[in-house]
């Protein structure tokens, strides 16, 4: 490494936000299970991060650990690099919205909000002054004498979020917060809700399951896998470049085409499977050996309907259409190799795009770097 390289690879890591919280070999076990396995992150200061996973992978059993409501069976939680310890959570800077919402059903909102200040201690007015600050951030202020039950779901997500708020905790934790609306109403509370935090500046960890929901929320997310992280990165990073047949197929749709490398040139493998005809060419960003098991993981909107004749640099099959779904948007193609693999290719609805019937044959293909390179 010259002077010049080390000197911009010290220069990013000064650019980066210091951690706010630091997770050192957490673990935890019920009954001699482990729920969380030895997980080790830190949290960047002012970003929304998202942990996600199937249910039953951990995501929630760590929430409640940073939060206070779990204790570690193994290791130590900082937070801004102080040890937590055995503080108890009513004593950690910390404030946890559940899926419920939990809003007290005899209270207002104005009361719901206003309820932690009150058990703070905090002077009359200063309580007033920050709850209708809260509920004016949320567009609330025009239902503050107004009770749970006569909110919509989307209303009582905002209350529960003024409250959280309320406190101004340094650390925010959402436990599945869209997962009590409907799909409409999900999409819209998602940009809502992002804007809203990144517009107070309060660190967040969001636990979810809805892949869609930590892609448009989260600067950065961690993937979970009976109960370790397999992947962490950026939303886009981790789409893009799946470390594994796990993370490939969790986020998004994908298809796998399952072989042995049969030749490696540089950074160019190529694989024979037997899902299609023909050799696969895909590049590495490790190493392999030939006789290696791997997969080859390729988008649906990486594959393409070809017509002209395809060049060395697409991997290319042919297929019949097996089923048509159109979408309004997009239309989802449903094509059937002559290796009996289903591949799903999506393509969107737009100029003279035509579409295809069921039952027609069409030749499907994709770059060479498009297609990334997967072990199980």
């Amino acid at each position: 490494m010259d002077i010049g390289e080390d000197r911009r690879l010290t220069e990013a890591a000064v650019a980066l936000p210091p951690a706010l919280v630091e997770l050192r070999g957490i673990s935890k076990h019920f009954d001699g299970v482990a729920a969380v396995r030895d997980v080790n992150l830190r949290i960047r200061r002012g970003e929304i991060f998202a942990i996600l996973g199937p249910s039953g992978c951990g995501k929630s059993t760590l929430l409640r650990v940073i939060a206070g409501l779990d204790s570690p069976s193994t290791g130590e939680i900082f937070l801004e690099g102080q040890s937590l310890g055995r503080l108890p959570a009513y004593r950690r800077p910390i404030n946890m919205m559940f899926q419920s919402y939990a809003l007290f059903p005899h209270m207002t909102v104005e009361q719901n909000v206003a309820f932690g200040l009150k058990q703070d201690r905090l002077e009359r007015e200063v309580v007033r002054e920050r709850v209708a600050r809260m509920l004016e951030l949320v567009h609330m202020s025009e239902y503050r004498q107004r009770k749970p039950a006569q909110l919509s779901g989307g209303q009582q997500q905002r209350a529960a979020l003024a409250r959280s708020l309320a406190k101004e905790p340094r650390l925010l934790l959402l436990d599945e917060p869209m997962g009590a609306l409907d799909r409409k109403l999900r999409a819209e509370m998602q940009f809502e809700v992002a804007e809203i935090i990144r517009r107070v500046r309060v660190t967040c960890v969001i636990v979810t399951h809805d892949q869609e929901e930590a892609m448009v929320m989260a600067d950065r997310l961690a993937l979970m896998d009976r109960g370790g992280i397999v992947q962490l990165g950026k939303p886009a990073e981790v789409y893009d470049f799946p470390n594994s047949r796990f993370s490939a197929e969790f986020l998004g749709d994908v298809n796998l085409f399952s072989g042995r490398v049969s030749a490696v040139a540089e950074e160019l493998v190529v694989i024979e499977s037997p899902d299609i005809h023909g050799s696969i060419k895909a590049f590495a960003g490790e190493a392999f050996s030939v006789d290696a098991e791997v997969a080859v993981a390729v988008r649906p909107e990486k594959l393409r309907l070809l017509d002209e004749p395809g060049g060395a640099h697409n991997n290319r099959s042919e297929a019949v259409v097996e089923d048509v779904a159109y979408a309004g948007s997009h239309t989802r193609y449903y094509l059937r190799l002559p290796t009996g693999h289903l591949v799903t290719a999506l393509l969107t609805n737009e100029g003279q795009h035509h579409r295809l019937e069921h039952g027609a044959t069409v030749s499907v293909g994709w770059e060479i770097r498009d297609g990334v390179l997967v072990t199980s």
